[in-house]
């Protein structure tokens, strides 16, 4: 059964100011709901004033209300998800230079109905022409009711290892060697690239590390073939997050662990580590290792791919042709290689919890508060505290998304007409 909860409230019903106040002074008290915060789901009021949460206390000594309120009907209300590993979907890709404008604002649009109120687009290994014409369009910008926030961009290569490519094209793969390598590599649009996927065995690694960290980019392992020495040593040097932990990399073996050590690794600052958890591409019994062995270093991504949302079919990963199958399954064409993903991130979390046997609190940080803090942005977004941005969604215990707020404001509804567009009135104005 879905939550039930009333409209947003105003006027004198509930004893409110009878004269809106401006969208930016506006206060609203969200009630009746199960908050999470603290690591806990507590039942809890939620207030909202200026796109920011706010504490009810001192708003009562500065002797000001609410001017909205909103019954929540019992329902949870936790922090929006964050992709930080999603190449596209609905039809759009973001390694493909044509109509990427549209890519991006289809996909972040689509993000909405499930519960995602911030992402990463990501690029595969593409060519130096791609990279030209790609990165300049894919700007951050604020989360509304057009769509969830952009928050920069996630290069998935070009530095990874020939042997462990995945579905990228071998032909667009290079070492790092030497310093400025990312800039010749991709050209000058850089500033606003916050995470790269490398190889750390591969020569020129360590400067490359260096120069993202000095430039506040997250660096990630993957596509890689590096022992846990080498993991250890970047880590060490840097890299704080491992990308789709499992895919792309050796099997584990007892004697050489490879990145799959980072589970057991004592290495400090340990690594964060992305998990697909469609079944598909992760075994539900490798997750449940994972969440049992560092379940505070799961970030759950979706790595989708352009299928998402769609039927089963033909699709492109940038230059690669992919076969959607009816299970969900997705194959670069002619091969067994798996190529990108198919479901959503709130049936990523559902999925995890159901696998792993995890609590719904633990599932929904490793959606919201885990790749928060990859990003550094935990301050601001990933959790519900005093000062963060009032970015939320509504869910079911079955952890259905039913609502998705941003900056305090309605953007998707499911009860609401137009099979799930935000209401009439509701959603934060263009």
């Amino acid at each position: 059964m879905h939550a039930s909860f009333t409209r947003e409230r105003r006027g004198s019903r509930a004893r409110l100011p009878q004269t809106a106040p401006p969208l930016e002074l506006r206060t609203v008290r969200f009630t009746n709901c199960r908050v999470l915060r603290g690591h806990a789901l507590t039942p809890a009021e939620l207030w909202v004033r200026g796109g920011t949460i706010v504490d009810p206390q001192a708003l009562f000594w500065q002797g000001s209300t609410a001017d909205q309120l909103v019954d929540c009907g019992g329902c949870i209300v936790a922090p929006g998800y964050i992709d930080v590993q999603i190449n596209g979907g609905f039809g759009a890709d973001f390694s493909t230079p044509d109509g990427i404008c549209d890519a991006l604002s289809t996909v972040a649009a689509g993000l909405l109905r499930h519960g995602v109120t911030a992402f990463l687009p990501t690029v595969i290994s593409s060519s130096g022409a791609a990279y030209r014409a790609i990165l300049p369009h894919l700007v951050p910008r604020a989360g509304s009711c057009r769509g969830a926030a952009v928050l920069g961009v996630h290069l998935e290569g070009p530095f990874i290892s020939r042997a462990k490519p995945g579905c990228h094209p071998l032909e667009h793969l290079r070492e790092p060697r030497e310093a400025g390598s990312l800039r010749r590599a991709c050209g000058e649009h850089l500033a606003h690239v916050k995470m790269v996927t490398l190889a750390p065995e591969l020569r020129g690694s360590e400067v490359l590390v260096a120069e993202l960290r000095a430039h506040r980019v997250i660096a990630a392992a993957g596509h890689s073939e590096a022992t846990i020495a080498q993991l250890e040593a970047a880590q060490a040097a840097g890299v704080s997050m491992c990308t789709h932990l499992f895919n792309a990399m050796p099997p584990f073996r007892p004697e050489a662990p490879g990145l799959i050590g980072t589970l057991g690794s004592s290495a400090r600052p340990a690594a964060y580590f992305g998990l697909i958890a469609d079944g598909i591409h992760v075994h539900p019994a490798s997750l449940k290792i994972a969440a049992r062995a560092r379940p505070d270093g799961v970030v759950l991504v979706t790595d989708a791919m352009a299928a998402m949302g769609l039927p089963p079919g033909r699709f492109c990963l940038g230059g690669v042709d992919v076969q959607v199958l009816e299970t969900g399954e997705a194959y670069r064409v002619g091969t067994n290689t798996l190529a990108g993903a198919t479901i959503p991130l709130d049936e990523c979390v559902r999925r995890y919890k159901a696998y792993t046997g995890s609590s719904a609190v633990h599932a929904l940080e490793a959606a919201a508060l885990h790749p928060a803090q990859v990003l550094n942005i935990h301050d601001r977004k990933g959790a519900l505290n005093v000062g963060s941005d009032a970015d939320f969604i509504f869910l079911d215990d079955q952890l259905n998304v039913l609502r998705t707020y941003i900056g305090g404001e309605l953007v998707w509804d499911l009860g609401a007409d137009g099979a799930g567009e935000a209401g009439a009135g509701e959603a934060a104005p263009m």
